[in-house]
């Protein structure tokens, strides 16, 4: 499935339905999440912080800026098209006219740019992983003998910063930890 790309959303999300009502509700978060990633949307975030709240876990929040996050990654590649597009245009009208363009237009070309940039860093996609076992480690270092953090459970949500080795750095309380790459499922 991950290799081929070929599942829908729709069957995504029957397929979380299954797994819900088979009580493996690691899977079904799993399946979820790779909906929500293809396809945001309000109603399957609400489904994804129902299951999390009746298991307790953590990753999983419900407030209007995740909802402001949902509607606007709903429109991201949409909305990247066309600031890309605009970039591409407006960059070839400057060069076609660069003997008749001011310093004036250069500067604003450049603003435009930059707010693409922005655009690009803060609504992007994030990497994030479900925790695939239960009483999975969060260590302080990418070590089986660096500083044990926690204990995730299976199905908590953290975003993903980084790899190293055997290792994937998190996201958790703000702060950065380390999980075996076995003991997580990268859903982006």
């Amino acid at each position: 499935m991950r290799q081929e790309q070929l599942v829908s959303t729709r069957l995504l999300l029957r397929m979380a339905y299954i797994q819900e009502g088979l009580e493996h509700y690691p899977a079904a978060l799993y399946y979820l999440s790779l909906a929500q990633a293809r396809q945001p949307r309000a109603a399957t975030w609400l489904k994804m912080t129902e299951l999390a709240q009746n298991y307790r876990l953590t990753g999983y929040t419900n407030t209007w800026q995740q909802q402001l996050f949902i509607t606007v990654r709903r429109y991201y590649y949409r909305v990247l098209q066309v600031l890309l597009v605009g970039a591409v245009i407006g960059g070839t009208l400057l060069l076609v006219r660069h003997r008749q363009t001011g310093a004036g237009w250069w500067a604003v070309y450049a603003a435009y740019v930059g707010l693409t940039v922005v655009y690009l860093n803060i609504f992007g996609p994030e990497k994030v992983g479900i925790v695939s076992r239960s009483a999975a480690a969060l260590m302080a270092a990418p070590s089986p003998g660096a500083t044990w953090l926690t204990t995730a459970a299976a199905g908590d949500r953290l975003v993903v910063v980084g790899q190293r080795d055997i290792w994937y750095e998190v996201q958790w309380r703000g702060q950065s930890a380390y999980i075996r790459h076995h003991d997580l499922m990268l859903v982006r």
